[in-house]
């Protein structure tokens, strides 16, 4: 029955809430903390280069929102951890996608006017047995945006987590990115090993990267880097195109099982957005 009710639960309406707002020179940007703690838009001189509520209202398609302690698909929803099965609700068609933060409301812990703090504490029942703490920290410089997340095991030891973004930007003219290979997905549409060379566009598919990555759009761009070396992009759609930095691949607590967080131990990543001067951007 929980698993009837939760069955693409990304994909209902999650309205953005109360906005807080931050901003510098040249960026103004938007957060909503009831909203899984996303940031509901960035505007770079006026310019807006996230895709809002107001264009796609699901939860799963809006703004940039942190995925925790899992990023991208688990299987099924199961997998198995210190001799034991588990099986997370699925939220999107047969899988468990993206995490529970991305729908929970964060708690709000500091703010100033270029730095927000949130906070959450996981779930301890069905959606994620296991519990923790997670934050994150959103700072806004003059042309540039750094966001960090955390998280810490509880009492209990949790398969090691992964980390990430989900930003949803506007459809850039042009994306430079340079991976060094990819997870090959099979028939479900799922990560599998070994790595592989890049394939063609389009993309839905996790790959290895630590290089900038950098978009352009309507004479501006926007550069991305991250200590994340595992990078999604998933640019199927005509008006949107997402680029996520994570710690680790879709499904990773069946990839890397046997990797833990042990009890009282943390975990760190962070993504910054740099604005790019405008003369490198598209003529």
């Amino acid at each position: 029955m929980a698993d009837e009710h939760a069955r693409d639960e990304a994909l209902r309406p999650l309205a953005p809430g109360t906005l807080l707002e931050l901003r510098s020179e040249a960026l103004t940007v938007q957060v909503a903390p009831e909203a899984g703690g996303r940031i509901a838009q960035i505007c770079c001189d006026g310019m807006r280069w996230l895709c809002g509520p107001d264009e796609d209202d699901a939860a799963i398609a809006w703004g940039c929102y942190p995925m925790l302690p899992w990023a991208g698909r688990i299987r099924g929803g199961r997998f198995h951890f210190d001799g034991r099965e588990y099986r997370l609700p699925a939220n999107l068609a047969a899988h468990a996608i993206h995490g529970v933060g991305f729908t929970l409301p964060w708690e709000v812990s500091g703010q100033s006017a270029a730095q927000l703090e949130l906070s959450l504490q996981l779930p301890r029942d069905a959606r994620w047995p296991f519990g923790g703490s997670a934050s994150q920290r959103i700072t806004l410089a003059r042309r540039a945006l750094r966001l960090e997340l955390s998280l810490t095991a509880g009492d209990q030891a949790m398969p090691r987590p992964v980390l990430g973004w989900h930003p949803w930007f506007r459809k850039p003219e042009r994306l430079d990115f340079h991976p060094s290979g990819h997870f090959p997905r099979d028939g479900e549409g799922i990560a599998t090993r070994p790595p592989a060379p890049p394939p063609p566009h389009p993309w839905d598919d996790c790959f290895i990267n630590n290089r900038p990555v950098r978009l352009y759009r309507a004479g501006q761009g926007l550069c991305l880097t991250s200590g994340c070396d595992h990078w999604v992009v998933f640019d199927e759609r005509l008006h949107t195109t997402c680029v996520e930095p994570q710690t680790g691949p879709p499904d990773a607590f069946n990839l890397d099982a046997g990797q833990r967080l042990a009890p009282g131990e943390s975990m760190t990543a962070w993504f910054m957005l740099e604005q790019v001067a405008s003369a490198h951007a598209l003529p």
